[in-house]
């Protein structure tokens, strides 16, 4: 070889190695941590982002924003990861974790300055993780849920968010009316519950609807607006006419022969609309379409028919109304049709919306959450679907814990009382995530007008005699209190995933010294 150059990678390729991957990689993590901060908590602010075409999202949700942001750094990726993570696994906290993983990352920052391994910051988040986790357990509380509950923790998760001219409170006793009737022995079903938006009202218009609403419209004109003890069919096909399934040509020579065609579309025609009205149908849903001499039959009929139903949307409403998908209409039973107490269709605005509602499967239902602008209701949909995640995570996750910082309090606190029986540097990294998570009280301080030095002082000082202690919004500013009273809670689950997940990402960046990246 004679001592010449070996080169494994290509001279279009980017290298980037020991402190300066480290500090590029904690940087880029640390500035979209930051990015979402201010948005945490009641107090916190919405974010407007703006795409290349010009669209427009306004919003305080961290995983929303995250999401919509054009993040190309690979290390920055991972928090957005970890929103996305926390929004699949239980609906919210998606802020709380990407701040604290952003925070987790700060401190690795000065302990790598301290020439403190990586190795030994990552064994030592990884045991400060274990003991937040029992923090939780401990701080859980141990009541059961009943309404009153649930309503305090799904009004906790909108509290702050854009939910035009109605207060978190009033949304809550609808959330949680919504998964009381999706609840079954086996949990809350959450595909029973949608959340359907509508311009041209204020929020406070928002409302339960006991079944499924579809964006389709009546087919034809005269055909009915309004049907009660309504005999459902739910089809998988085009009642339109057959295709050939070879390419042919047809000779017509006299008027006879044309007439006889005409009289067989007629007689195919005629025949999709009497199979329908035979088997009892006062109302079909088809996820094809209908042929117009099809639907003025049925019209007549006084049968109202909905066509281009979408497959989700026929499938939530066969489960709404206890029928079974058809595909032909030879297998047609009185046995396949679902019942509704009432199918009606109402308009709003140029658009017209069809209800169903009161279904042999009552358990499915809609929030119909209505917005002045179409921000309002976007902004609406996302707290509402955050609160109904929220709900369910207390229900079927492992109960609720103290909000407004208590919980993080109670963390930090249980982590330094451990860290004293850990020997050696990694003491050090236990201490710094316990210091970490004292980030979420800090941006709540901030946040709510509060000088967030006193507060997290003061915080401590209560947690100490009074076993818990929160900053309570109020007005302009807030106080040091007892959350529970307060009624401000959190589901378990969600500080329990928040705190795996930005373990995990903030570890893993912080383990990687080296970034090779192709041009």
């Amino acid at each position: 070889m004679g001592g010449q150059p070996l080169f494994i990678l290509s001279e279009d390729s980017e290298r980037t190695r020991g402190e300066d991957a480290q500090n590029s990689n904690i940087q880029a993590a640390k500035a979209v941590a930051e990015t979402v901060r201010t948005t945490l908590g009641p107090r916190g602010m919405d974010k407007m982002l703006v795409s290349d075409s010009g669209d427009v999202v306004i919003t305080n949700d961290g995983a929303t924003i995250l999401d919509e942001m054009d993040i190309e750094h690979p290390a920055a990726q991972m928090i957005v990861e970890v929103a996305s993570t926390q929004e699949e696994e239980v609906g919210d906290g998606t802020t709380t974790a990407s701040v604290l993983a952003g925070r987790l990352l700060a401190k690795a920052e000065d302990l790598l300055e301290d020439d403190v391994h990586p190795t030994t910051i990552v064994e030592g988040y990884h045991e400060a993780s274990r003991l937040a986790l029992e923090a939780v357990d401990e701080i859980t509380l141990e009541a059961d849920l009943d309404d009153e509950l649930l309503q305090q923790v799904t009004e906790s998760s909108m509290t702050g968010k854009g939910t035009g001219d109605i207060d978190a409170a009033a949304l809550a006793e609808t959330v949680v009316a919504a998964v009381q009737h999706a609840r079954t022995d086996d949990g809350v079903v959450r595909d029973d519950i949608t959340v359907r938006t509508q311009t041209g009202a204020g929020a406070s218009a928002t409302r339960l609807v006991e079944g499924v609403i579809s964006e389709e419209e009546p087919v034809h004109a005269d055909m009915p607006r309004d049907v009660s003890d309504a005999d459902v069919a739910v089809l998988d096909l085009d009642l339109d006419l057959r295709e050939a399934e070879i390419d042919a040509e047809y000779n017509v020579t006299d008027v006879d022969q044309l007439e006889q065609a005409i009289s067989a579309e007629e007689e195919e025609l005629r025949g999709y609309a009497e199979d329908i009205v035979d088997a009892g149908v006062d109302v079909a849903f088809v996820t094809g379409d209908i042929e117009d001499r099809v639907a003025s039959i049925l019209a007549k009929e006084g049968v109202l028919a909905v066509e281009s139903v979408s497959d989700d949307e026929a499938t939530r409403i066969a489960r709404a109304v206890g029928a079974s998908t058809v595909g032909s209409l030879q297998d047609l039973e009185g046995d396949d049709l679902g019942f509704a107490e009432t199918v009606r269709v109402e308009r709003f605005g140029d658009e017209e919306l069809t209800f169903i509602e009161g279904g042999t499967n009552a358990e499915t239902v809609t929030l119909f959450a209505r917005g002045g602008t179409e921000h309002v209701a976007d902004e609406l949909e996302r707290a509402l679907n955050d609160a109904i995640d929220v709900a369910i995570a207390a229900l079927d996750e492992g109960g609720v814990v103290p909000g407004a910082g208590a919980t993080e309090i109670a963390i930090a606190d249980h982590i330094r009382s451990g860290a004293a029986s850990i020997e050696g540097r990694k003491q050090l990294a236990v201490e710094a995530f316990a210091d970490a998570v004292d980030v979420i009280p800090r941006t709540l301080a901030e946040n709510t007008g509060m000088d967030p030095i006193d507060a997290l002082v003061d915080l401590r000082t209560t947690h100490e005699s009074e076993g818990v202690a929160g900053l309570i919004s109020e007005g302009q500013t807030g106080r040091v209190g007892d959350p529970i009273e307060a009624g401000v809670l959190d589901p378990a689950a969600v500080k329990r995933e928040a705190v795996e997940s930005a373990t995990e990402a903030a570890t893993m960046i912080a383990r990687i010294d080296d970034v090779i990246s192709a041009n």
